[in-house]
């Protein structure tokens, strides 16, 4: 501890004018940390079922990455922001649109005659099987 107090008086000394900060304070500054884009978010957000949303989000986070290169801190951070939001969007309209395609698929009764009928059909002109055959066929 004692060798990081005379420090302090060192630097201050050093400076032209007391009132100036640091001369790293400025390169600390332009290397600072970049705002979070979400851009993993927005592609994971891409395989869900939820098409004009997800392609949304994927934009909103190329455009805060862009922005972030132009040197617009703040407005990176507010795209980034509203990608990530239209993201967990897409993600949950797709959990939702999975979940309804789901329970219409397991829920519904097919009508429609199964039998392998390849060209039989030609020959006799219908379905040879009856409603009850084909109810049959789905116990099996």
């Amino acid at each position: 501890r004692r060798g990081s107090q005379p420090a302090a008086p060192f630097r201050r000394a050093l400076q032209p004018d007391g009132d100036e900060e640091a001369p790293g304070a400025e390169e600390d500054e332009s290397f600072a940390r970049a705002p979070k884009n979400y851009l993993w978010v927005s592609i994971f957000a891409c395989f869900c079922p939820a098409y004009p949303v997800n392609i949304v989000a994927f934009v909103f986070s190329l455009m805060a990455l862009n922005s972030y290169t132009q040197g617009d801190i703040e407005g990176s951070k507010r795209l980034g922001h509203i990608a990530l939001l239209v993201a967990i969007a897409a993600i949950l309209i797709g959990l939702v649109m999975i979940g309804i395609l789901c329970a219409v698929h397991f829920t519904t009764v097919s009508t429609t005659c199964s039998f392998p009928v390849g060209d039989f059909m030609s020959r006799v002109g219908s379905c040879p099987c009856t409603a009850s055959y084909c109810a049959g066929l789905g116990n099996q």
